[in-house]
């Protein structure tokens, strides 16, 4: 009975420890890649719409909206605010950025069917 009792008690104690602001974990991870794929957007379909490319308006149209998601899922399951470790400020940078990268896809896509027809 001590024994689980101490058990318990060290296990709480351990859950009970800030999260460092350096730290690692799951949410902080997914809003970094919705936010590595969002720039990756933006560059490629800043490109597109340099070159006028369908296939670069294509990629940065899905990084785009795969950042945007990656976000608001980041977003959604945060159970705390800034500082808890659980991505949710990345996750709202992903909201914006997702949607730049979305933005100069479109543009390019419409670009370059302008430019085929």
């Amino acid at each position: 009975m001590f024994i689980s009792h101490a058990l318990s008690a060290a296990a709480a104690q351990v859950l009970a420890q800030p999260v460092g602001a350096y730290d690692l974990t799951t949410g902080r991870l997914w809003s970094v890649v919705g936010g590595v794929l969002g720039v990756a957007g933006i560059v490629i379909g800043g490109l597109a719409l340099v070159r006028s490319t369908r296939r670069g308006a294509i990629v940065a149209l899905a990084a785009g909206l795969g950042a945007a998601v990656i976000g608001g899922l980041v977003v959604a399951a945060a159970e705390g605010g800034p500082g808890t470790g659980y991505g949710i400020v990345g996750g709202f940078v992903d909201l914006v950025v997702g949607p730049i990268a979305m933005l100069l896809g479109g543009l390019a896509l419409a670009r370059s069917r302008r430019r085929a027809s």
